[in-house]
Order: structure tokens, then C-alpha cells, then sequence
């Protein structure tokens, strides 16, 4: 009959999500990031990109890549396609010590377990030491992929400031103690001591042994981060933390910004135990990285002039951190100011008080122009006044136009800000997501 009971309209919460309810905690904050939705315009050709973090491989020699590649198929193809052991080829993990060698690392091959990149390497060691409501230290700001991975494992981030030297050991040692006072346990310290992405600055020499004495009197493991550490357009490259405390330091290294990220090739260097532990890790998670890809980067260790190489890419990303340093201080307002990266692919711009950085974001893509706001690179929602400009993709001339753009752009928020007041953006967080371009 109608009306009765039986023939009453059922209304049922409507989800976007049926598995909504099925999730782990740790996965309900994942969120896309704005610098995803921003590569999907950042990467049109009309667009000048000065976000991504992207390698130029376009100075390597491909003709002999391609053809170290076919010997390696005709060959040892039978080899290097098969499984291998989950620490990583024995001969790769040989050359990875002659280049660790090359900032002061004395290493054994055995302690060396080979990563799908280091940013698996950095997942790896995150899972095995930290449990959800643990702390992690970073600098402030500090790499976008690494607040991923603590998010995900669901730590918390605390922030230490940097400057023009790098992480201020007196701020480490502060915010060490009020920790120590609060019962909260550090766990780790996370760092990119040398050409600092975001910032672009490294940690001074005097000051990366003031860094590891006080880590070492709080009892807080270092995770060295140093994708950039042969990258310096002067002098010698920075003597690595781990170089002077092997004990305390796990050492994160990679193939991505010296040879070609799309082999996805990385690696830890830990001590004894902890090197067990990521192994078991590595089992775990992908039963062993990838054999193709290290043979690759075996053969052309073996085959090529790999110090000559990198020689050549400090050149050719030195000739674009000029041409960004010049563009800046010739076209953008008097009170910008800006980072002077010795090496690496970044420089951390501040605008002008009252300028949102990611709030101006839209209306620079709409100028043909891109870049990361600053607040992509803090935990807490800061840095709204920053963002990271990076050098090493585009040539000279689209840098220098793309920073022409980037200065109207900024111009005509000064003009708003005159006539309206400043705008200020949010700081609505989840676990983000970043695009691989971001590294």
C-alpha cells in the first residue's frame, strides 16, 4: 500500500568514496597537493616553469647511453632482467663507494642497500624506526617528499629555522631540550646539509660538526639527504655528515641528479643493524629494486667518464643559477630578496611583506609563469611569503623571461596590496602528494 512502511523512499549517505570507511588512518589525511594540480599547467609550452626540480639530461651523451644500454641487453640481458638480491647488486654497490668517496665518505660496499631512489630510501627508514606520534626534526623549510613520507607514517614534524649558513645549531639544541622537557622522543634528524632544496643553502663546515655533537648528546639519529652534494659550482664538494660520524648517520645518496632519474636508482648507507633492518624493509616492500636499472647505472659507471660528466652538469646548471641571480636583481621589486645557492637547483625567494605566494600563484600561471609556493615545504602551514624558483631545467634565455613575467606579476600585487590591504592564504593541510618534477 502506498505510503506504508514498507514502501517508504530509503535515503542513503551519498559518498564519492564506497571504501571511504576502509581506510587506514594513516591514509584518510592523503590529499593531492597544489604542486600537483600546478605541474598540470606548469608543464604547457607556453608556460615558462621555474617549479619543477627536474634534471637537464639533455647533457647527457644519449648517443652513448643508448648504446652502453644495447650492449647490455645483447650481452647480460638474460642477467639484468632477472631478479636480484634485495640489497642491491654487489658491483653497483662497489661503484656507490668510490662515489661516496667523493665527499669524504669511507665506505664497505655491505653496508650500502640499493633503493628505488632515495626517496624509497627515505620511506624505508621512516618505516622502521618510526611509529605513528613520533617526532621528526627538519629544517625549516625542508623537502616536500620527506614531509610526505613522515605525514604518511604519521609523524610529527618539528620545524628548526635555517638561514644563509643552514640549520642554526642553536635552534637544533633548543628545540631539542624543550622536546626532551615535553617527554617527546626524537627519533629523527632529517637533513639536506648541502645545496638545501628548497633553500638552496648548505650547511657550514664548522657548523655540520656543531650539528652532529648536539645530535649526538640528545641521542637523535641524522638522516643525511644529499642528492646535490657533487653539484657545487665551487671548489671541492662539501665533506658529508656521515663522513665524520658513520656510527649515528644514515646516509641517503642518488643516481637521479648525476646520471638520469628514470631509472629510479638510490641508495642508504647505515650501520650495520639498521642496514639489516632495511633490507628486510626493502624485501618487503618491492622484493628487490630494480636489476635492469642498476646494471644500467653499473655499466655506465664502469663505461663513461662519470666524474667528467658531472663536471660538465656544474657548468651547465652554474651558467643557469647565473642567469636567475642576474634576472632577479636586475627585474624584481627592491624589497625581494633571495638565496645565493653555491650549487644544486634552487633559490628560495622572499617577497615583499604582505604578498602571498601561494595566493599569486593563479594569477602568475595566467602570466605564463610557475612556480612552488613556499608553504608547500612546511609541515605547519608556513612560508606563505616564500617561494622556490629552480634553475636547472630551462636555458638561460627562458629563465631570464620567465623571471620577467614572475616581477610584473609581483608588481601588480604590490599595486593590490597598496589599493586593498595584503591578502593572506590558508593553511589547510593534508598528507600531500607531490609530483615527482618537485624533487
Amino acid at each position: 500500500m502506498e505510503g506504508s512502511p514498507d514502501h517508504r523512499p530509503v535515503h542513503r549517505e551519498t559518498r564519492f568514496d564506497a571504501d571511504f570507511t576502509r581506510y587506514a588512518a594513516r591514509a584518510k589525511g592523503m590529499v593531492a597537493s597544489e604542486i600537483r594540480a600546478l605541474f598540470s599547467v606548469a608543464n604547457r609550452p607556453e608556460v615558462v616553469s621555474l617549479a619543477g626540480g627536474s634534471p637537464n639530461i639533455s647533457g647527457l651523451p644519449l648517443d652513448v647511453v643508448g648504446s652502453l644500454l644495447n650492449e647490455l641487453v645483447v650481452d647480460h640481458g638474460a642477467t639484468a632482467m632477472q631478479y636480484s638480491p634485495a640489497q642491491g647488486d654487489p658491483r653497483l654497490r662497489e661503484q656507490i663507494t668510490e662515489v661516496m668517496a667523493e665527499v669524504g665518505i669511507d665506505a664497505n660496499p655491505d653496508d650500502v642497500v640499493v633503493t628505488v631512489g632515495s626517496q624509497q630510501a627515505l620511506d624505508l627508514v621512516t618505516r622502521i624506526f618510526c611509529d605513528p606520534g613520533d617526532t621528526v626534526v627538519c629544517e625549516a623549510p625542508s623537502y616536500v617528499g620527506a614531509l610526505g613520507v613522515f605525514a604518511a607514517y604519521q609523524c610529527d614534524v618539528v620545524h628548526v629555522a635555517m638561514d644563509d649558513q643552514g640549520l642554526v645549531p642553536e635552534h637544533l639544541d633548543n628545540a631539542l631540550t624543550s622536546l626532551a622537557a615535553q617527554g617527546r622522543r626524537v627519533k629523527l634528524l632529517y637533513t639536506i646539509p648541502s645545496y638545501h632544496n628548497p633553500m638552496g643553502v648548505s650547511l657550514s663546515l664548522d657548523r655540520r660538526q656543531r650539528v652532529l655533537e648536539i645530535c649526538h648528546r640528545h641521542d637523535v639519529l641524522v638522516v643525511e639527504d644529499d642528492p646535490y652534494g657533487l653539484l657545487g659550482f665551487e671548489g671541492e664538494p662539501y665533506r658529508a655528515l656521515r663522513a665524520d660520524d658513520p656510527a649515528r648517520v644514515v646516509y641517503l645518496g642518488s643516481f637521479s641528479k648525476t646520471f638520469a632519474p628514470g631509472f629510479r636508482v638510490g641508495w642508504a648507507l647505515a650501520p650495520h643493524a639498521i642496514r639489516d633492518k632495511l633490507v628486510l624493509a626493502q624485501e618487503s616492500a618491492t622484493l628487490c629494486p630494480p636489476t635492469f636499472s642498476q646494471y644500467a647505472v653499473a655499466t655506465y659507471l664502469a663505461n663513461h667518464d662519470w666524474k667528467g660528466q658531472i663536471k660538465s652538469f656544474r657548468e651547465m646548471y652554474r651558467e643557469r643559477r647565473d642567469a636567475m641571480l642576474e634576472s632577479l636583481a636586475d627585474l624584481m621589486p627592491a624589497t625581494t630578496t633571495w638565496t645565493t645557492p653555491r650549487g644544486g637547483f634552487f633559490v628560495w625567494v622572499t617577497l615583499p611583506e604582505g604578498i602571498d605566494a601561494k595566493a599569486m600563484s593563479p594569477r602568475a600561471v595566467t602570466s605564463r609563469v610557475a612556480y612552488v609556493p613556499g608553504t608547500a615545504f612546511y609541515a605547519d602551514g608556513f612560508g606563505s611569503q616564500n617561494m622556490r624558483l629552480s634553475y636547472c631545467l630551462p636555458p638561460p634565455d627562458r629563465i631570464r623571461e620567465g623571471v620577467r613575467r614572475l616581477a610584473a606579476v609581483v608588481e601588480r600585487e604590490l599595486e593590490l596590496r597598496e589599493t586593498f590591504g595584503p591578502v593572506r592564504g590558508g593553511r589547510d593541510r593534508g598528507i600531500e602528494s607531490p609530483g615527482p618534477e618537485v624533487r
